[in-house]
């Protein structure tokens, strides 16, 4: 296939890829026609169907488009590091067809205007569709409510406080109960500001070496079980974004064999790197919450295989250079990581933590779940959201490689496994390689 993007809505058809779709449990060779964005047949093209445009799957998997539950798009507020329109497009590259964004942007998603502002861009100029993450408190201050009703009602999926603090359990209660009765999930960031303060690294044996000011994982355990014990007390639906510890996801376990309405995701980056990768003080390796023990990798690696944590995402957070510039400890935190999600993903299968269709599972089914969308993935009368990708292609990460604004990553200059060749939004081909 050649490089380049479409837009146009044309009879389309998919012909020799394997499909391998979660939500119907699927995983056969077949070929996929589509008509005005729905899928119209599996199999046989229908009577009278000519396809316009024909994409050729073989050897290649096709699937529900990715659901992302953490991507940082910097626009409104930090279009320095990157835009809708540059990092939709990274979205899509990677396969993701949908994507959350969390509320700290600038000015924070706290009010109907800025959730307007964010779609109405995102319609204008964006390759996937995006959902706005809502403020839990007003200005993310941590002290009073948002307006969540009228937030829910704009269009977002789910509330959260980002990385900053609530004042008080009390406030933090009140938060939950209302949100409870609009039916909104809770989205959360484990982390207790008074044991973080400062830190950049996790509280071990190479921050000690390297003399960085740290977080102990006790700064995330804590907020894990005070949040659980609150849920459990609200009935609130909670979702853990981005856990780092093998303690955290043991916790976990724990609330969802009590019965709670506890889910959990992990940045890729998480289960493939550990606190060593930061030696030689490389800030590219700086992200919070903090790369930390090989236990804990595999503790998490675990909590994936099990279904304890039920999605897997990139946390995507592009940055300038400048940013990634100073010493370690006055960079800022976080990883571009829309365009490796795919790849990166793809390591866990070839190390034999995971196999194919379980991968997928947590790109789409996981995230889906979590959101608590009634989608049916791809079958005869959905919409036809889906990613082609060659498991076996080979690219190089680098910045001429990757089409985000941030080039931000550990990664620079390995060579991947695994690569989107197509990826359709709306039966649209929104990206093709």
């Amino acid at each position: 296939m050649r490089k380049g993007m479409k837009t146009a809505q044309v009879n389309m058809s998919i012909l020799g890829g394997r499909l391998i779709d979660p939500f119907n449990n699927r995983d056969e060779v077949v070929d996929i026609h589509v008509a005005n964005g729905t899928i119209v047949a599996l199999g046989a093209a229908p009577a009278g169907f000519e396809a316009e445009q024909v994409l050729s799957a073989q050897r290649s998997v096709v699937c529900p488009g990715f659901t992302d539950l953490s991507a940082r798009l910097g626009e409104p507020g930090f279009e320095q590091k990157g835009t809708i329109t540059s990092e939709t497009t990274a979205a899509v590259k990677g396969g993701v067809t949908h994507l959350c964004c969390p509320p700290d942007t600038f000015p924070v998603v706290d009010s109907q205007a800025v959730v307007r502002l964010i779609l109405d861009h995102t319609a204008q100029f964006g390759r996937c569709l995006v959902s706005p993450i809502g403020a839990l408190t007003k200005g993310l201050a941590g002290e009073q409510l948002s307006e969540m009703a009228s937030l829910k009602e704009a269009g977002c999926v789910a509330l959260s406080n980002a990385w900053q603090p609530v004042k008080s359990n009390q406030v933090l209660r009140r938060c939950m109960e209302y949100a409870a009765t609009f039916d909104l999930t809770l989205f959360v960031n484990a982390h207790d500001a008074s044991l973080a303060e400062g830190g950049c690294a996790h509280e071990g044996t190479v921050a000690t070496r390297l003399g960085l000011p740290s977080i102990p994982e006790t700064a995330e355990t804590i907020a894990v079980v005070s949040h659980i014990l609150l849920a459990e007390q609200t009935g609130i639906r909670l979702h853990f974004s981005q856990i780092s510890s093998r303690t955290s996801a043991k916790l976990i376990a724990e609330a969802q064999q009590r019965g709670l309405a506890v889910t959990a995701d992990v940045a890729i980056h998480q289960l493939l790197l550990s606190e060593e990768d930061i030696d030689h003080y490389n800030s590219l390796g700086h992200c919070m919450p903090p790369l930390r023990t090989k236990a804990d990798q595999q503790g998490l690696r675990e909590a994936v295989s099990a279904g304890v944590v039920q999605a897997i995402c990139s946390d995507h957070r592009p940055h300038e250079k400048a940013a990634k510039s100073k010493p370690f400890a006055e960079t800022e935190p976080g990883i571009s990581g829309l365009e490796t999600l795919l790849p990166l993903s793809l390591r866990l299968v070839d190390e034999g933590l995971l196999d194919l269709f379980t991968m997928v599972q947590r790109l789409t089914t996981g995230p889906v779940g979590v959101l608590g969308l009634a989608r049916k993935g791809l079958a005869v009368g959905e919409k036809a959201d889906l990613t082609v990708f060659d498991p076996e292609k080979r690219w190089q990460v680098s910045e001429e490689t990757l089409i985000s604004s941030g080039k931000n990553t550990p990664f620079l200059g390995e060579f991947m496994k695994g690569a989107v060749l197509a990826t359709v939004r709306n039966g649209t081909l929104v990206y093709e390689d």
